[in-house]
């Protein structure tokens, strides 16, 4: 089997005892050091009041990368378009491209009452756990809380800080629709006028849909022909419907005659997979709190993570995200990556990865590359 690219999803994360400073930092060498070991593209997620998680603005983060990198692809995994306008997406992206044309990835997510409107409607129960006939894990579902997230006041203050008061987060696929336009210089107004983003028309950046489901974000990638990233390492129970419903809307565009399909994965590597796991020991408590609405805390160091304290329930809320994350030596890891693309039959592949220790974490990427090898 051929091998196919490897990419990086960085969130920028802040260790326990450091600093978002640092964190920027270590984010800046990192994709220095992805570009050198031959990873396709550098993607940064956007979250926000995050104490571990420093990760904002993948429009900054994009720019502080591309100022101290030369070739490797850098975009968005995704902006959140709950808060944020076509216009404004469209014209910092076009400002971008001005300096570093050629290298950008605009990638498009969903985020807060959107998403919780969508996972509400889920009301049919997770489904069990199964195998794939290549070997991949595709667990139980974890069923959204939503009135425990509504009553979040973490959640409450989030949206309020983010969106502009008595202000409702439009359609999707509309906001989809606007960007294109935007950048294809087509966009009319409801009234007939004609309007164009200076800069941002005729940027020449790839357009990307993120998606955890089967759901509209899948749907809108297909039905305008744009490329489609699976987030397995988010929702590992729905991966498999999200990159199917995805295939199923597909209609070939000006830019894209055939579906194209990235799905990530949460990885770490060590020298073999006894060093992997303990590299990896922060990673379950980190999840918990993303899991209770309270913010991912800091990433914790291996003994620390040894002495939290666990209950069933706990374990259970996580047991989605800990089972589905590629930990082990370079082979293992590599095996279980082979099973996630034969099974989903992924074009490319987008990793990410969090230690504590940064070292570890650049380590972790640069094992996994000579294994795969990217040749970097």
């Amino acid at each position: 089997m051929p091998t196919i690219p490897l990419s990086v999803l960085d969130l920028v994360p802040v260790t326990a005892g450091s600093t978002a400073a640092e964190a920027v930092r270590n984010t800046i060498d990192l994709a220095r050091r992805a570009e050198r070991a031959g990873y396709h593209r550098y993607w940064f997620a956007e979250h926000h009041l995050n104490p571990g998680v420093a990760g904002s603005s993948p429009v900054v983060a994009i720019a502080l990368a591309a100022a101290a990198t030369s070739r490797i692809r850098l975009g968005s995994a995704g902006v959140q378009l709950a808060h944020r306008t076509a216009l404004s997406t469209v014209e910092e992206f076009g400002l971008l491209d001005a300096v570093h044309p050629g290298r950008l990835d605009l990638g498009l997510g969903r985020s807060g009452p959107q998403l919780v409107k969508d996972r509400a409607a889920q009301t049919a129960e997770p489904a069990a756990g199964h195998t794939t006939a290549d070997g991949l894990l595709i667990p139980g579902g974890q069923k959204l809380d939503r009135g425990k997230l509504l009553a979040s006041a973490r959640f409450a203050a989030q949206t309020a800080l983010l969106r502009q008061p008595g202000a409702q987060s439009p359609d999707y696929g509309d906001q989809v629709d606007d960007i294109l336009a935007l950048l294809n210089g087509t966009y009319r107004s409801a009234d007939g006028v004609e309007v164009h983003a200076v800069p941002g028309e005729g940027a020449d950046v790839q357009l990307w849909i993120l998606g955890s489901s089967g759901g509209q974000s899948a749907k809108v990638a297909g039905a305008n022909g744009l490329r489609f990233a699976a987030n397995y390492h988010v929702s590992p129970a729905s991966g498999l419907d999200a990159v199917a419903a995805y295939r199923d809307a597909f209609r070939p565009s000006v830019t894209l005659e055939k579906p194209y399909v990235a799905v990530s994965a949460d990885v770490v590597v060590g020298a073999d997979d006894t060093s992997a796991r303990r590299l990896a020991s922060g990673y379950p408590a980190w999840v918990r709190s993303v899991r209770r609405f309270e913010g991912a805390i800091p990433y914790p160091d291996p003994a620390t993570a040894a002495g939290f304290s666990w209950t069933d329930e706990d374990r259970d809320l996580v047991s989605d995200r800990v089972d589905t994350q590629f930990v082990g030596s370079p082979a293992t890891v590599a095996g279980r990556l082979r099973q996630l693309q034969a099974s989903t039959g992924a074009d490319e592949l987008v990793v990410t990865t969090i230690t504590h220790d940064h070292e570890d974490r650049v380590r972790s990427y640069e094992l996994l590359a000579r294994e795969w090898g990217l040749g970097g």
